[in-house]
């Protein structure tokens, strides 16, 4: 087990050099001018010269490359042309936000999703099997943002007008933005808010921040879930037709029984790979769900930094995802060779 740990952690490091280098072309290929898209149309030639020269953007690439991967190799990723701040400072003091996101969104998805793929196999070819399908189909053409912006309208701002009696209006009880109401007085430690009000015993603080990821996670959950219920469905219908699960219904084993040590066993495995997948999917789709609910994570914070063109910030920022979807999926295949001991020795 050890080798295999080891095997797949030097795996990584060809990955993230890559990944670097690659961000570094991409970042210099953008269009426009970094120093005009910070200062903006009023910026003069001078501000833009001088501001060119404080941050090296006019000179060779090649020697803002060596400066690029110099400071890299002391771990130092720089600071936003913007606002000034250290890259990585900024980067973990909204990662808390995004991450409590994330979790939510794969808790759901996870949570619906796996129970709705089995309950479609169960009744394959059937009304509620035709329902889930769909259903996921739907969800994964969807755009995050687009249903995030419905689910605002609807479940936080409000429709006018009835259905028979019923006001539409009625459907209006979330909140539209934000972590937690400023009219809470919360105590913050580790700047995930629900566990720091859980800590600290504010109920109402962690309840309160509870409530203002329900609309973000779902939003930012609805691919990941589609893909859950697709890829549970087939697997699972893919186990029962193998000879072991025959075998153990012709044996007489109780159903709940070669659910638990056949079906389900056999079935997680490709479903788990595809949930640390999502992983990644769920970082990068933060963008856009947190412009939309005004979160304050990494998210927004790399979407205006896209607009004004801060290289520090988009390539430390990505490198710093890309690290961590890295880990999620190094530990996804830990535990496939857990799960399944051939993968380790293979």
């Amino acid at each position: 087990m050890l080798r295999f740990v080891v095997r797949r952690i030097l795996l990584l490091i060809p990955v993230l050099v890559g990944l670097a280098v690659l961000l570094f072309i991409w970042v210099r290929a953008l269009p426009g001018d970094p120093a005009k898209a910070l200062l903006g149309e009023k910026g003069t030639a001078a501000a833009v010269a001088r501001l060119n020269a404080q941050y090296g953007f006019d000179q060779p690439v090649q020697v803002q490359f060596i400066k690029y991967v110099g400071q890299l190799a002391r771990g130092n990723f720089g600071s936003s042309a913007v606002t000034g701040e250290p890259v990585l400072p900024t980067f973990f003091e909204r990662f808390p936000a995004t991450i409590e996101l994330a979790t939510a969104a794969l808790i759901f998805a996870v949570v619906v999703g796996i129970p709705l793929g089995y309950l479609a196999a169960r009744r394959a070819g059937g009304a509620l099997d035709l329902f889930m399908v769909s259903g996921s189909l739907l969800g994964t053409v969807i755009p995050v943002f687009v249903l995030a912006y419905l689910l605002k309208v609807v479940f936080a701002v409000g429709l006018p007008g009835h259905i028979g009696g019923f006001k539409l209006s009625s459907l209006a009880f979330l909140p539209a933005s934000g972590r937690q109401d400023v009219a809470i007085d919360a105590t913050h430690i580790t700047n995930f808010y629900i566990l720091d009000g859980l800590i600290t015993r504010e109920w109402d603080s962690a309840a309160n921040a509870a409530v203002h990821l329900i609309l973000p996670a779902i939003a930012l959950g609805s691919i990941p879930l589609a893909i859950v219920v697709r890829m549970t469905r087939a697997s699972v219908i893919d186990v029962l037709g193998e000879d072991y699960v025959r075998t153990a219904n012709a044996k007489g084993l109780a159903k709940s029984l070669i659910t638990r040590r056949h079906v389900l066993r056999n079935a997680l495995l490709p479903v788990i790979t595809t949930i640390g997948l999502q992983t990644g999917a769920l970082l990068s789709g933060a963008v856009l769900t947190e412009s939309v609910f005004a979160f304050n994570g990494i998210g927004s914070y790399l979407f205006n930094a896209i607009g004004s063109l801060d290289y520090s910030v988009l390539q430390g920022f990505i490198l710093i995802i890309a690290l961590v979807y890295s880990l999620v999926n190094l530990i996804v295949d830990l535990l496939y060779g857990i799960i399944d001991p051939r993968i380790r020795t293979s």
